[in-house]
Formats: C-alpha cells, structure tokens, sequence
C-alpha cells in the first residue's frame, strides 16, 4: 500500500540514492548470508565492486528495471555524465551482453509500433496494421530470423542493444534481504521518500529465514515452478500443467522457507488441474498440502469420482480436526450429499434465517453499495461504505503490540507490514500470553479512548489490517462508541481464531444511530447476487452473538 505523501514528509532523493540503497542491500546480506553465495557469486559481487563509479551506478539502475534489453538510445540518467562510456565498461567486463539477434517479442518490449512498422516497411505486405499485435504477426511471418530483425531495427536505432548480466544473482541477493520475492529496492526509495513508513520491531538476526544454501535453493525453484505454473494459466495448457505438477511432487521442499510456498502453489495447481479434468494428479497435489482448501478440494474430487466411502472418511476427518471453519462447513455440506449416495439418513441442516432489508432503487451511474448507503441515510445518523476495512482495522489498532510482538523469527527485515505467521494457525497460539493480557485490557479499560490513541500513535505505519486510505480518527471513534464492547470483542475473538480466512466477508455498509448500541452492518446483494461462503459465516455468527446484521437485497426500478 503507497501513501501520498504529505508536504512535510517530502525527501529530496540524492542524486545516486539507488547506489547506496545497493551498498545497503550488499551489506546487510554479506553479514547474515555471507556463507550462503557461492564462490562464482562472491567473484561476480567483487568484480560489481570493482567497477569505475559511473559504470556500478548503470548496472545498478539496468539490474533494478524490468528488461531484459535495453537501447543505448534510450538511457537517460543525467547523474551518469556518460553512459556510453560506463556500458563499453560494463560490456568489457561481462556484466552486460550487446546481441546481434533479436525476437520480435523482445523487439517488441523496446520499441514503439512506428518504430518497427518503419525499420520493416521494406519486408512487410502492403496494408494497415491498426494494431501492434498485427504488425507483430506480420513481422513474425516475414522476418523469421533473429538477426534479420536485429538488422532491420539498425534502420531507425544505429545504437546498441544490450542486457545486463547476473541479475539473477540481485534476485538472490533480494529474496535473502526481505525473505520474498514480492519486495525490491522501491522499499528503500519510498522509505525514504516518506511515503511509506513501518513500525520499528526488533529485527530477529539470531535465526535465520534461510538457514543454508539448500533452503535458499529449494525457495527459489519453487518459485521457478510457481512462474511456470503462472504462465500456462491463461489459457490453460494440460500438458504444460500436467508437467509442471510433477516437477512440483519430485521437489518438495525440507526447509521451512519453501515448504509453506510449496504447499500454496500445490493448491492453487491442484485447482486448475481440477479444471482440465486432471482429477488423479490434482488430488495427490492436495494430498501433499497441509493449507486449506486441499482437504476440501480433495473430498470434492472424491465425490465426483463416486468414492463415497473415501469422502465420507475423509470429510468425517476433516469436522473432528477441522483446519478452520470454511473446511468445516464445506466438510458438513459434502457429508451430507455422500451420507444420501450411501443411502443413509440425513438430518436436515438448519435453515440461515437473516434480516432481509428489499430495496427498489433507479439504476444510476454509482455502485449498488453507495446508492443504498444513500437510501438508508435517512434513517440513521451515518452510513458508511466500509467493506472489510473498518472492523479489520479496528483488530488491527486494537492488537498492533500483539502483532509487532518481538518473537523469534517472524521479522526479518525492516519492511514488514506484519510477522511473517500472521496468518499461520500458531499465530494466537505463540501469543497466548500477550493476548489475553490485551483482551483483559480491553473488557476493563475506556475502549473509545485506548482505539483512539492507538490510531494517533500508528497512524499511517504500514499494517496488514490497517488500509489508512479507508479511516479516519472520527470514524474509529464513532465505532468504538456506538459499536458496544461485548460486539467488538466477540469479532476479535473470531479474528484471532483464523486471521486468515476470517479477515474476509463482513458486511459492505455500517450504519450509525445516535446513541450506543445503536447500529448495523448490512451486507448489499445487486440483482443476481448471492451471499458468499465467508459472508454466511459472518451473518450466522453475528446473529450467535447478537450483533445487528441485515442483508440489502436490491431490485431496479423499470425504465
């Protein structure tokens, strides 16, 4: 999430600012990972070091944009006084490749449509090309070599055409500094900036996220397959799928690093195997994965298999240890359908009685949500637009100590905008203490001022429960007043029971009355719309708890 910036927290970047951001990251994993790099890698690294100014600053910036090509022509760093003459260096030294070849889909990332209508004109059917995709497929038609492109192109760019080399080895360097692959060198340009700012937990350099080479190693070809898996998705290719899942059951990963990736891409594979009819391999997909929803997949694919009695077995499984309570409902409804295959008796499953709120409303230019928000506005004494951020965000200030709690292992660098088990089924578990302290603090203290406060105190530190984009101070007060505590800590208590699936599904709108207690979440459903899965959940367990809850079914006026 990015912030604007406010005017005082504008930082005028130094003109090599990206230089010293890598000399950061080279720092930082040569004195926790120096053991890890390879002796080829150190080599690589020190020849980096040994580069003339000018020519690191160009890697530096080549290495840190998407490529993988460049043109000579196109460079523009007016803090590198001479570019070309740092990339002759970055060429005699090996850490960039000119080519003498080029495809058209590599020509195609560098220059414009007119550029190469232009450099092929020449070669090229008579005729309009309205768009680049066209002109691409004329290009491919005509010019199959890769050199007779890379020579046509000479027409409109006579300058080299160059890539950097060993940004694999940058890629590594970035995995082992922030432990994913999500995160680059932009963190440090926005910290910097002002624009982004995280809470200052205590860094765990004692235990290491990546322990060895092996564990850096088994990440990264997860990673591999999971881009694999990536590609072959739109559309999906059966083959292709069908190979990559077997790459992904011949390398399962030992370290913990890996493992939980592995399992996430073992689902999500699974998924689309499902979808190819591959139901053989997906299920042994899912049976290798302890992360919802693979038990739940793997009943489903039993039952479509007619397995009856395997399905049974295993949802029976899944609702005496359920992993969270979406398995537990899906395991409760498949049982139910293999208990009348198997001819036994089913007891009928208690009807979902929720408040209905039927709305005819003109079809406008807003969003369903925003036009009933102003239908209901004259009844109460504001409606919101909230979705899933007021209540997770209220979790979130309530929490952030509990969160940002030093435990081992779970920060390992200073952009964290949670620990790393925020959402693993050990994350109350590990804080058992801590948070029973702070429920305690909560039921005795003044809620309103303690949410307040913590609003004021973390305002705009990065948090994965807080979008600052969606609250203000005046909000999270009024729900602290109105909203009465018992409500509030109930929802908590379901939060910190499975952060992960449980931060989804709460009502689009809440509604304000103008004393305590007054007030409802109501959940707003278009014309054709059905209640999710995570939405029946929250409704049922709001009506448990006594919180006001209501659906907003709408219809359209006619024209």
């Amino acid at each position: 999430m990015i912030h604007s910036m406010t005017s005082d927290a504008r930082v005028n970047l130094a003109p090599h600012y990206y230089h010293a951001n890598f000399e950061r990251l080279l720092a930082v994993v040569e004195a926790r990972y120096s053991d890890l790099l390879n002796a080829g890698e150190q080599q690589v690294l020190a020849r980096i070091r040994a580069l003339p100014f000018d020519a690191r600053c160009l890697y530096i910036r080549l290495v840190s944009r998407s490529g993988p090509w460049f043109r000579e022509s196109k460079l523009d760093y007016r803090e590198i006084p001479a570019i070309g003459n740092a990339l002759d260096t970055l060429l005699d030294e090996g850490l960039a490749r000119e080519t003498e070849q080029l495809g058209v889909a590599e020509a195609a990332g560098i220059f414009t449509r007119a550029e190469l209508q232009a450099a092929c004109a020449a070669r090229l059917p008579t005729g309009r090309f309205p768009r680049k995709a066209d002109l691409l497929e004329a290009i491919e038609q005509q010019l199959t070599d890769a050199g007779e492109l890379r020579a046509a192109l000479a027409v409109v760019d006579t300058q080299r055409i160059f890539t950097p080399v060993h940004g694999d080895l940058v890629e590594r360097l970035l995995v082992l500094f922030f432990g994913n692959r999500r995160q680059t060198l932009t963190e440090f340009v926005l910290d910097e900036l002002g624009v982004t700012r995280y809470w200052p937990y205590r860094l765990d350099n004692a235990q290491r996220l990546f322990p060895d080479r092996r564990a850096l190693d088994e990440y990264l070809a997860c990673a591999e397959l999971a881009d694999q898996h990536r590609d072959a998705r739109a559309p999906r290719q059966p083959e292709t799928l069908t190979a990559i899942a077997t790459g992904v059951l011949a390398n399962e990963p030992r370290s913990e690093a890996g493992h939980a990736r592995w399992q996430r891409l073992c689902n999500s594979l699974g998924r689309d195997l499902e979808r190819v009819g591959e139901l053989a391999l997906a299920a042994d997909l899912y049976q290798h994965s302890n992360l919802h929803p693979a038990r739940e997949r793997r009943a489903r694919i039993l039952e479509r298999l007619g397995d009856w009695p395997a399905a049974e077995t295993l949802c029976q499984r899944m609702l005496a240890d359920p992993w969270c309570e979406a398995e537990q409902a899906a395991a409760g409804c498949i049982l139910a359908r293999v208990a009348r295959k198997l001819g036994r008796a089913v007891r009928k499953r208690k009807r979902d009685h929720f408040t209905w709120l039927e709305l005819t409303l003109p079809a406008v230019g807003q969003s369903v949500e925003r036009r009933v928000a102003e239908q209901l506005a004259a009844e109460w004494q504001s409606v919101h637009y909230v979705e899933n951020s007021l209540l997770n965000a209220l979790f979130g200030l309530a929490f952030w100590e509990v969160i940002f709690a030093p435990l081992d292992g779970v920060f390992h660098n200073p952009y964290q905008a949670g620990p790393s088990d925020m959402y693993a089924t050990t994350f109350s578990q590990r804080r058992a203490s801590l948070i029973a302290a702070r429920m305690q603090e909560l039921r005795e203290g003044d809620l309103q001022a303690l949410l307040v406060d913590a609003y004021q105190r973390y305002q705009l530190f990065q948090c994965r429960w807080v979008d600052w984009r969606r609250i203000n101070c005046e909000l999270v007060a009024t729900a602290a007043w109105c909203i009465p505590r018992a409500h509030l800590l109930a929802i908590f208590e379901r939060l910190l029971f499975d952060p992960r699936e449980n931060r989804c599904g709460f009502p689009d709108l809440i509604a304000f009355g103008n004393t305590p207690g007054e007030y409802r979440l109501i959940e707003v459903k278009g014309p054709g719309d059905a209640l999710q899965d995570s939405q029946k959940r929250w409704l049922r367990y709001f009506a448990e708890q006594g919180i006001p809850a209501a659906v907003a079914r709408v219809s359209w006026q006619d024209a």
